[in-house]
């Protein structure tokens, strides 16, 4: 599985076809205590940019975004019941949603973990 990264702060891990999309520990950082999780409904399509979710915390509101076009094949909705998860398990249990993957090529438009690292000291 590969892992892939957004400047806006979404990370997204391949495997195949499919790709598990969620946020950054920088992000929910920053969101501070994520209180609601706004999900979308499977099979919605997205485009690369387009908001895919919702997250809201006791600062602020703040849109996940598709970091690649895609088809939704499953949303995390455990994360209805428990946003807390989001600022627990950002980077693993925690996912936004699944994704059959539209535009492969789009991957090469994203940041390996070190340019992802890199990009965030500079903010």
């Amino acid at each position: 599985m590969t892992t892939y990264y957004s400047k806006d702060h979404e990370w997204i891990a391949v495997d195949g076809d499919i790709a598990t999309v969620g946020i950054t520990n920088y992000a929910q950082e920053q969101l501070g205590d994520v209180v609601y999780v706004e999900l979308p409904e499977v099979g919605k399509t997205v485009a690369q940019g387009d908001e895919a979710a919702v997250v809201e915390s006791v600062k602020a509101a703040s849109e996940v975004y598709a970091p690649i076009d895609g088809e939704v094949t499953e949303a995390n909705d455990g994360l209805a019941d428990e946003p807390a998860k989001v600022n627990e398990d950002p980077e693993g249990g925690a996912w936004f949603i699944k994704l059959k993957i539209g535009n492969s090529g789009q991957l090469n438009e994203l940041m390996d973990e070190a340019a992802y690292k890199a990009y965030v000291e500079t903010l």
